[in-house]
C-alpha cells in the first residue's frame, strides 16, 4: 500500500482576489509549497538541502490543473500528494486539495524533473530520493 503525503493549507488574504476567492495563479504557489513540504517532510530532503547544498532541484516542467470548487479566505484545506509515475529523471505527481468537508477544490498533475541547478540539465533521480518517492507511488 502506498503512502499519501498530506499537508494543511490555510487560505489567507494574500491568496484572494477582491471577490474574496483564491485567485487562480496563487494556487500554483500553493502547489509548489506542497511539493516543497513533501520533499522536506516526506522525502527527507528540503529544498534548501537540494538547491543550496547539493546543487540540484526538482522543477515543474508540466502541469495540468482543474479548479473544481472555489476556496475563500479563512478556508482550511488539506493537500494530498501521490506519485503517479516514476521515471529515471522525472516523477509525475497528483495533488488534490480538499476542504473541511472533504469536498474537492482542485486537482493538479505535475511532472517534476531532477536537474543540476548550474547546468540546468536533467539528471537521474538520486537513489535515496527515488527510494523515498517509491513509497508514494500509487498502486
Amino acid at each position: 500500500m502506498s503512502l499519501v503525503f498530506r499537508t494543511p493549507i490555510s487560505i489567507r488574504f494574500a491568496h484572494c482576489d477582491p471577490a474574496g476567492i483564491v485567485f487562480y495563479p496563487r494556487y500554483f504557489e500553493l502547489i509548489n509549497g506542497v511539493v516543497e513540504d513533501w520533499c522536506a517532510q516526506g522525502l527527507g530532503m528540503s529544498f534548501h538541502e537540494m538547491h543550496m547544498v547539493q546543487g540540484i532541484g526538482l522543477p515543474t516542467v508540466h502541469i495540468e490543473t482543474d479548479f473544481v470548487k472555489t476556496s475563500v479566505m479563512g478556508d482550511e484545506l488539506i493537500a494530498e500528494l501521490r506519485v503517479i509515475k516514476l521515471g529515471r529523471a522525472s516523477s509525475t505527481v497528483e495533488i488534490r486539495m480538499l476542504g473541511q468537508e472533504q469536498d474537492l477544490r482542485l486537482t493538479a498533475r505535475l511532472v517534476l524533473v531532477m536537474a543540476q541547478v548550474q547546468e540546468r540539465k536533467a539528471i537521474a533521480l538520486p537513489i535515496a530520493l527515488r527510494e523515498q518517492m517509491q513509497n508514494y507511488l500509487a498502486t
